[in-house]
């Protein structure tokens, strides 16, 4: 069968789960995440809408005017970036509807760890490290940020410094002590 008669399937149509895959939120959960994560996904939803989605609607209004659709490269790259943008910001309003914003500097001086912490643990193989438990999607691996879903988060959440917890991992079980717990300071207000 000819290509031209087969519809491509590079992303479904009606799939609302937005451009970049993020991790699953539990069913019935909240999106917890900080004011930051916050207003980068609110920044980035209003400028898909005020500038970047009208700035797609007008190409693709110019390369309709300019007569066959059918072979208009214009036209029909500009109509698949306007499924992506409306896709994303389905995605993200329906994100921040569900959005839990929690400051983590509150619990600046605790020793126990709560969403927002930044905690150095060891495990039983003595390899330390450090990671800042985050929202689903603003935790950045590279960054040595976590989601507060992953199972090294869940661990880790409500124990404090010196405690030990257990992690269950594909390989086994394993143990990790809590060495240190920080949070950010609180933001000075009324400079």
């Amino acid at each position: 069968m000819s290509k031209a008669f087969t519809r491509e399937a590079d992303a479904p149509e009606d799939d609302d789960d937005g451009a970049a895959p993020a991790s699953p939120i539990p069913a019935g959960g909240k999106n917890y995440i900080t004011p930051q994560g916050y207003a980068r996904l609110r920044g980035e939803l209003l400028q898909l809408i005020d500038e970047e989605r009208p700035k797609v609607v007008d190409i693709v209004h110019w390369a309709a005017s300019n007569g066959d659709r059918s072979e208009n490269g214009d036209y029909l790259y500009g109509k698949k970036r306007l499924r992506e943008i409306d896709r994303r910001i389905r995605f993200l309003t329906k994100r921040l509807e569900i959005a839990e914003v929690v400051d983590p500097s509150v619990h600046a001086g605790s020793d126990q760890v709560f969403f927002g912490a930044t905690v150095t643990y060891v495990d039983d193989e003595d390899e330390e490290r450090t990671v800042t438990i985050m929202g689903v999607d603003e935790a950045d691996n590279a960054s040595q940020q976590i989601s507060w879903i992953s199972p090294v988060a869940r661990a880790l959440l409500k124990s404090r410094e010196g405690d030990e917890v257990t992690l269950m991992t594909p390989a086994g079980q394993r143990t990790l002590q809590v060495l240190q717990v920080s949070y950010p300071a609180p933001e000075q207000v009324g400079r």
